[in-house]
């Protein structure tokens, strides 16, 4: 956007202490043509000089950018007070109005927590915010094109339940190699780029990482998530204001999400982890002990990647609830999605019901989610289980409600039957928005 014309342009160090972040914020300075400048000792005589290099930068507008704010704010550094001084004082004091200041930080939680809901001195100085979320598959599928890589939707949908939306990842695919053998050298091989991503991912998000690493551990446990008292205990914490910021900075950061079945109004909601990325860590990249650099190619027909796969499509789905919503002629309908199981007493023990779409308008779609390499066929059995958990989800949550069984599948349903069992059915087509 601002073709690299800045009149300061600064990113903090990952791990520096505040010696270390003033010391190259005073290169910055010298390198963008601050002459004299002395070695600085504050943030407030550091912003000191930003403010001298902008006063003596020519008419018109000035672009500040500042990346990786939070790794600056080293424990009792001041870099706070420096900044809301420099703005308030020096910045918004100026007649011309012409100093544009973006500062950026991929620590989401301390971005929310300092800037967007500070009531001290950066109160209502915000002109705008851009909260950055994952690319869905349909920008997933435009992304991959421009880098030209040929995969299929079935392929895009099996990346995307790797590496999530997040660009970064994408962009490490090689078009020279198939899917499988991108994973095999992203996570296998013995230098591969992202072996060791998991650990620093969580390094650079939070301080004292291992406590939220806890958490999404616990978590990945169990695919319908946890209370809050479920995940402190497995996860060996104490329950108070520490753990409740450690949760709320890991909803902020997209790791987890917060939801609130209509059993549990009264019980308190429930988190899920749904981070693909951090998932497929727990389920295949944190073992060690094999030294195969093909373990993925090796792994294609094995009961445990057919598992995960399942496991792995529910989670697209969940991340796709708009497009679903959108496919059902349903966009514009105030909606709650959650996951529902069946109580653990009575008949129908253990029922669960995938993606539950609680409607405004008097209907509730139950769906059930299905990942299959070919079209999937409801068989006399399945009919069945359809049918008996949709009677049990009427009986135990009281709903008066119009109840659809609703098959989401990747290769669409099978013509059979019991395929009218599915009142309703969505493909993977659906979730890119439709057919290409």
């Amino acid at each position: 956007m601002f073709a690299d014309r800045f009149t300061f342009m600064h990113a903090g160090l990952r791990g520096g202490d505040k010696r270390t972040q003033l010391e190259a914020f005073r290169s910055s300075l010298v390198r963008y043509g601050l002459g004299k400048c002395p070695k600085l000792k504050s943030w407030p005589q550091a912003f000191d000089e930003l403010d001298r290099l902008i006063a003596a930068a020519p008419p018109g507008r000035k672009v500040v950018f500042i990346d990786e704010l939070p790794w600056m704010d080293t424990p009792r550094s001041g870099l706070l007070i420096g900044l809301e001084a420099f703005w308030n004082a020096r910045i918004s004091a100026r007649p011309e109005k012409d100093v544009f200041l973006v500062v950026c930080g991929s620590a989401s939680s301390w971005i929310v927590k300092n800037l967007l809901d500070d009531t001290g001195g950066l109160y209502g100085r915000l002109t705008d915010r851009i909260w950055l979320r994952p690319f869905t598959l349909a920008e997933c599928e435009k992304y991959a094109d421009r880098l030209g890589l040929s995969l299929s939707r079935q392929e895009l949908c099996e990346a995307y339940m790797i590496f999530g939306g997040v660009p970064y990842y994408w962009n490490l695919l090689r078009p020279d190699m198939s899917l499988a053998q991108n994973i095999d050298t992203l996570f296998f091989s013995e230098h591969g780029a992202l072996r060791d991503e998991f650990k620093f991912l969580y390094a650079s998000l939070f301080r004292n990482a291992g406590e939220h690493v806890a958490i999404v551990e616990a978590l990945s446990r169990k695919k319908s998530g946890m209370t809050r008292e479920e995940i402190a205990s497995v996860a060996g914490q104490k329950m108070g204001g520490n753990f409740k910021t450690r949760l709320e900075e890991l909803e902020q950061c997209d790791f987890i999400r917060r939801y609130l079945p209509p059993d549990r109004k009264n019980r308190g909601a429930v988190f899920q982890l749904i981070d693909n990325f951090t998932l497929f860590h727990y389920a295949f990249a944190s073992v060690r002990g094999e030294r195969d650099e093909h373990r993925w190619t090796n792994s294609q027909r094995t009961p445990q990647l057919a598992a995960w796969r399942g496991l792995a499509f529910e989670r697209v789905c969940l991340q796709h609830v708009e497009q679903i919503k959108a496919a059902l002629g349903i966009a514009g309908v105030r909606t709650s999605a959650y996951s529902w199981r069946a109580r653990t007493d009575g008949v129908g023990s253990g029922a669960q019901i995938d993606l539950v779409l609680d409607r405004d308008d008097g209907v509730v779609n139950l769906c059930e989610i299905k990942y299959s390499a070919t079209p999937y066929e409801i068989d006399a059995d399945e009919a069945d289980r359809l049918k008996n958990r949709k009677e049990l989800f009427m009986r135990e949550t009281g709903t008066r409600k119009t109840c659809r069984t609703t098959l989401i599948t990747s290769c669409g349903l099978k013509v059979g039957k019991y395929r009218w069992t599915a009142e309703m059915e969505l493909s993977l087509d659906d979730l890119f928005g439709g057919r290409k």
